[in-house]
């Protein structure tokens, strides 16, 4: 049976691809993987995640990727000596598996996956599941309405803003970031304060494509290019002076 070019054409376009996030809920998928505008992740080898002290994580020990770990130890002791931070810092939230985030996300049954995916991220598209993340807890003010607005005011969190960087840590979500995910200033990536720190190769190629497009603020940033110095030009020679020897002298 001939089938004309149009319909040809289209049998060739390919259906959308959907992510089944909870029972009946699915997402569609974007041509470049984002499902609610969020970036996919898959989940972090067992065999590259460590506990963190035992009094760090609040209600459940929290478990990270072993490169992230130094570099955490050493911001909560810095954090722990200042005595702006007016506190200890803990984690609330760590690396979170693609099926623990499915609970997450799923149990608020009342609401949208759109609207639920502004503020959690749907099942494998959750930076948590690297294990390169925190979410620390920072408790607002008693009786705040705007959560983000008092969390980000505490001492903890303008630390955490002022110096997270010096130890590989930049925070993913910031205020009206293009990415449409809600402004999370508790919630912070690890990616090696330089790139040559162990480890921080390979969570900033897990994380490339949040950075290029949704940049972090603050932010990891590369080092400035060295200074361009301009050659030095050379002087133009001076003409020599007649010699005196030369001269006939006049009497």
């Amino acid at each position: 049976m001939l089938r004309s070019p149009l319909v040809l054409s289209l049998l060739l376009i390919p259906a959308a691809a959907n992510a089944q996030l909870c029972a009946g809920q699915s997402a569609a998928i974007a041509a470049d993987g984002r499902a609610f505008g969020h970036l996919p992740y898959g989940d972090a080898a067992p065999s590259e995640l460590v506990a963190t002290p035992s009094d760090f994580g609040v209600r459940q020990t929290c478990v990270v990727r072993r490169d992230m770990l130094p570099d955490l130890l050493r911001l909560l002791a810095a954090a722990k000596s200042d005595p702006a931070v007016m506190g200890e810092l803990r984690g609330l939230s760590c690396q979170r598996s693609i099926a623990q985030q499915r609970s997450v996300f799923c149990r608020e049954s009342g609401t949208s996956a759109a609207e639920r995916a502004i503020s959690v991220a749907p099942p494998g598209y959750s930076e948590h599941s690297t294990g390169y993340v925190v979410d620390f807890a920072i408790r607002p003010a008693n009786g705040c309405r705007d959560a983000e607005a008092c969390m980000a005011a505490t001492p903890a969190a303008r630390w955490l803003r002022a110096n997270a960087t010096r130890f590989g840590f930049e925070q993913s979500f910031p205020g009206g970031n293009k990415q449409n995910v809600k402004w999370e200033p508790w919630h912070w990536r690890w990616v090696g304060a330089t790139a040559d720190a162990p480890g921080a190769a390979k969570a900033r190629f897990v994380f490339a494509r949040a950075r290029r497009l949704y940049p972090a603020d603050p932010a990891i940033l590369p080092p400035a290019p060295p200074p361009v110095v301009a050659p030095a030009v050379p002087a133009a020679p001076v003409p020599a002076l007649p010699s005196e020897k030369g001269k006939r002298r006049k009497r």
